[in-house]
Formats: structure tokens, C-alpha cells, sequence
């Protein structure tokens, strides 16, 4: 078997040759490592900082070639396209070493743990989409091509051998207007309105498909974190009757168009497990064991409706010892390879912090047992 081959056999619930392996993002502290240089793939910070400074043809040519580069360094069957950001954005106004300004008076801070920027302040204004801002949403607003070249770029290198994925066709999601706190209220307190911003988002995101059909990757791979490690941020009851009818509207019409739809949530996700499988999603990666989410477990309760991709605590790659690292993948390997539909990977991703000598150790493990 190939990769892509491998792949494809997880995904449907078959036992390949070997046990595939991916991250859907390797953070650039690592692959810095890997590559010996620096670079500005998954560089957060440092993309959106070269934006601003008027270097994105820069930053485009190193998060497109580097990204290939990895893949043809390390033994990954399922990769991932990256998408660039638009070429011209707002330049804040740098309040201090750590925090910047928008005009509209949003406030960014710098995050050193994650090496990015979060919105840490919005206007005290209500951000409820308008009926005009509804309509809007329902004419679609695909990528525009430029930003898709490392998605194109690795199709052409690899999309004959390994099993591409990338963003696109876009997700439904919990879109949350005003920041997370305000945004989870307004399912809350208007749900007639957040129903109708999602009705609107699917007919706009199936218009918005037609720029994505012919681009040659294998899935989509969607990343809304519906859950926290205490459990879901909305209640059940709510994700089942605003959130799930687009996202199964939005399943049904990538795999229309013959691809795999795959999941990324972290959290606690065991209330919405049940939901994942009815909107149909293939796989679910992340499976955050630090949230709750034993890969044992829901490899007995869910492997048979769902392929799981994860497996390695990410919190003790970047902490952990070594014999925590090979007592980890041996954990994984033992409960969730049996049967296939498995695709081993880090929990989250090999995330900034991830200390170097943990990640070769997972990698040492894993190509000794993953082998059917």
C-alpha cells in the first residue's frame, strides 16, 4: 500500500498494511529543527507580523516550499495543505511589546505560549449579524486562488502518493460574534438569529464549493473546537438544533463532491459523539485525553462509526519524559490500532513547546509497532 492507500483503508474502517501516521500541523519551533533553518510555516506570529510589513511574497514562498520540504523529510501518509492569508489586511497600531490595536478598536495580545495573536478586547457594541449581513453570507466568499498555491503546490507533489487535506471546502462551524463569551450567549439569547446565520452560511458555502471542485485533495479537514475539557460550550440540546443542521447540510455536500470530511475538536467532546456521527463526519482527530477523552474509550464506543486520528497526549510532548512518550504511543497502539480506522498523530498537533527529543522518541515507538 501507498499512503494515500493507507489512509483511505483507516477512513473506512479497514486494517491497512500499517498503522498511517500525520499531524495535521507540525509548529514551526519543530519544524524549524527538522528543516535547519528558519522558517515561517505555522510561524503564527511571525505570518501575520510579515503580513503586516509588506514581506508576504516572503512568507508565502516559505510556508508553500518548507511545508513540502517537511513532508518529504518524515514519514507522513496524511498532509496538509496550507492557506495563505489575504495580501492585504489592516495594520494595527502596536500598543506595547505584546499588544496591538485595531482602528475599530479591537485589542490583539501576544501569546509566547502559542506564538500568536488572540483578541483579547472587542467594542462594547453588539456584533449580532444584520439582516444584511445575513444576506451577504448567503452570496459565498471563497479563498481567493492565490491564497490556495500551498494547497495546489502539495497536490502536485504528493497527491499521487499521500492523502492531502486542507480547510476547504469551508466548515459551518460556531461562528461566535463579539469573542467567545458574547458569541456563545447569543445561541442563547437569539437562537432565531444564529439559526438564520447558518442557514445563510451553507447556501453561501455551497456556491463558494464550485472553486474547490478539481482542486485534487483527498478531504476536507474542519477545525472547530465545539468543547472545553468540562464538555460541550453550548449545551447539547442547542448544538443539535442550530449548530448540527448545517454541519450535516455542509457533510453531505463535500462527500458529493467525493471527498472525506475530517474533524478536528478538542475538549471534551463525549456529549456531541453521538451528533459527529450523524452528521456524518469520517473522522475525528484530536481526542484529547487531558479533556477526558480516553482513546481506549472511544475507540470501544465510537471506532466502529467513526476513524480516530490522535493518540498522543500532546501535553507530555511538550512536558513529559521520555518513558511517558513511549508508555504513550504503546497506550494508543494497543487500545485503538486493533481493527483499523486509526491514524496515529499527536492529540493536537506538534504544537509550539513540544521539546524535540519527545518527538523523535514518538516517532522511534510508533514505526516499531505500527506495523499489522
Amino acid at each position: 500500500m501507498n499512503s494515500k492507500e493507507r489512509v483511505a483503508a483507516a477512513l473506512a474502517h479497514k486494517t491497512p498494511d500499517k498503522v498511517p501516521y500525520g499531524e495535521f500541523a507540525i509548529d514551526y519551533d519543530t519544524a524549524e529543527k527538522i528543516l535547519g533553518r528558519k522558517t515561517y510555516y505555522r510561524n503564527k506570529a511571525g505570518i501575520m507580523q510579515a503580513v503586516w510589513d509588506g514581506r508576504w511574497d516572503e512568507m508565502a514562498q516559505s510556508v508553500t516550499e518548507d511545508a513540502v520540504e517537511l513532508v518529504e523529510m518524515l514519514d507522513q501518509d496524511i498532509v496538509t495543505g496550507a492557506i495563505l492569508p489575504p495580501r492585504e489586511v489592516e495594520k494595527p497600531r502596536r500598543v506595547d511589546d505584546t499588544t496591538w490595536e485595531y482602528k475599530d478598536g479591537r485589542v490583539l495580545k501576544y501569546s509566547p505560549m502559542t506564538n500568536d495573536f488572540t483578541v483579547v478586547h472587542y467594542p462594547a457594541r453588539d456584533y449580532l449579524p444584520t439582516d444584511k449581513d445575513i444576506e451577504a453570507a448567503a452570496e459565498g466568499h471563497p479563498f481567493e486562488e492565490y491564497r490556495l498555491a500551498p494547497v495546489r503546490r502539495m497536490v502536485e507533489r504528493f497527491g499521487g502518493e499521500k492523502y492531502v487535506v486542507t480547510g476547504v471546502p469551508s466548515e459551518s462551524g460556531m461562528p461566535l460574534f463579539g469573542g467567545m463569551e458574547n458569541g456563545l450567549i447569543y445561541y442563547l439569547t437569539d437562537p432565531g438569529r444564529m439559526k438564520a446565520w447558518m442557514e445563510a452560511l451553507v447556501i453561501g458555502e455551497a456556491k463558494a464549493d464550485e472553486v474547490y471542485r478539481g482542486l485534487g485533495i483527498d478531504a476536507a479537514f474542519w477545525g472547530t473546537d465545539y468543547a472545553y475539557n468540562g464538555g460541550p460550550l453550548l449545551p447539547p440540546r442547542v448544538f443539535a438544533e442550530i449548530l448540527m443542521p448545517a454541519a450535516k447540510e455542509r457533510t453531505r455536500a463535500v462527500h458529493e463532491m467525493g471527498l472525506a470530511v475530517i474533524q478536528h475538536a478538542c475538549g471534551n467532546n463525549w456529549e456531541l459523539l453521538d451528533f459527529f456521527v450523524e452528521i456524518g463526519f469520517d473522522a475525528y482527530q484530536s481526542i484529547q485525553h487531558s479533556a477526558g477523552m480516553d482513546i481506549k474509550l472511544v475507540k470501544e464506543h465510537y471506532g466502529s462509526k467513526l476513524a480516530l486520528w490522535g493518540g498522543m497526549p500532546v501535553e507530555d510532548l511538550v512536558s513529559g519524559s521520555s518513558a511517558d512518550v513511549i508508555r504513550d504511543v504503546r497506550y494508543a497502539m494497543e487500545h485503538a490500532k486493533p481493527g483499523g480506522g486509526f491514524i496515529f498523530g499527536a492529540s493536537h498537533s506538534i504544537a509550539v513547546g513540544t521539546r524535540y527529543e519527545n518527538y523523535r522518541v514518538m516517532l522511534d515507538e510508533f514505526y516499531r509497532l505500527r506495523d499489522y
